[in-house]
């Protein structure tokens, strides 16, 4: 499978609960913070969900 760095570019704060929780799923909590993840279908859709908070990259 292939993997995907997901950067978190803007802040949660005066988001949804959903899309924080989802942001939190995915490991991001901070600002500018970066993780990389397996390009599963479900991490897919969490990125769909919060394509507007990150920096997507595949690797």
């Amino acid at each position: 499978m292939a993997s995907v760095r997901i950067t978190q570019v803007k802040s949660v704060i005066d988001r949804p609960k959903k899309q924080k929780d989802t942001m939190k799923a995915l490991g991001l909590r901070k600002m500018h913070q970066t993780v990389e993840k397996e390009a599963t279908p479900q991490i897919q859709g969490m990125i769909d969900k919060v394509s507007h908070l990150v920096k997507v990259e595949e690797i």
